[in-house]
């Protein structure tokens, strides 16, 4: 995947985890968690939409790579 791809992916689980998050106005090094108002189940939502839009599994291990958008498309796109 590439960084465009990643951030599709990215938009469109959060559209059904958070319909109110505005994605854009998040800069790629800030914590999703805290900028988007996500809470511990919806995080685990994302982790789950983006495993399985991308075809990748993502260990728990992992889960603190994906905190932002830089990490999200920095694990992705490898």
């Amino acid at each position: 995947m590439n960084r465009d791809e990643v951030m599709a992916l990215v938009a469109s689980v959060l559209a059904r985890i958070a319909p109110e998050a505005e994605l854009a106005g998040v800069g790629d090094s800030e914590d999703l968690r805290a900028a988007l108002d996500l809470d511990s189940m919806d995080f685990l939502n994302l982790i789950i939409g983006l495993s399985k839009g991308s075809g990748q599994d993502i260990p728990e291990k992992d889960y603190p790579r994906l905190f932002t958008l830089q990490g999200i498309v920095t694990y992705l796109a490898q």
